[in-house]
């Protein structure tokens, strides 16, 4: 077992002291990063009634307008069966509408409320805050360029 001097802080957070080489992999490094970041997102999240799923859903609608419940889950990387409990969830809240679409009546088409578009602004706000305190070691030009160099990483553009 362990002892205290086996741990180190890392961005505010306690990780396992990992032997040097494998601290020195990208990946162990990607998922450090991520495990930390994943628990501060949660727990911001949660503390407005919200989660990851929710913003991405209300995200996606601000920005690319209406659509139906399986083009959101394919934009979106939502599970089709967890896009139906989020929309649930939105709709009852009042942040989304769900309508029969008038091209195909088998389908539904969701589309952001007002409501939904101020607590999307309020989840802005909240996640710009956990991501200064996430890279707060980090300068405006390092996190610029940490953020261009992952999107390269991940294929996102």
């Amino acid at each position: 077992m362990g002892d205290a001097n086996d741990l180190a802080t890392v961005g505010g957070m306690e990780s396992c002291r990992a032997p040097a080489r494998v601290r020195a992999l990208p990946s162990w490094l990607l998922n450090q990063a991520a495990l930390a970041a994943n628990r501060s997102v949660g727990d911001g999240l949660a503390a407005l009634g919200a989660r990851r799923h929710h913003f991405v859903l209300l995200a996606a609608l601000d920005e690319l307008g209406p659509a139906s419940q399986a083009d959101l889950s394919r934009r979106t990387t939502i599970d089709r069966s967890d896009m139906v409990a989020a929309v649930n969830e939105l709709a009852g809240r009042g942040l989304v509408e769900r309508a029969p679409d008038p091209a195909d009546g088998r389908r539904n088409v969701v589309s952001l409320t007002p409501a939904g578009r101020r607590h999307l602004r309020t989840l802005d706000r909240r996640l710009a805050g956990i991501q200064d305190d996430l890279l707060a070691a980090l300068s405006p030009a390092e996190r610029r360029t940490l953020v261009a160099l992952l999107t390269r990483v991940v294929g996102a553009e």
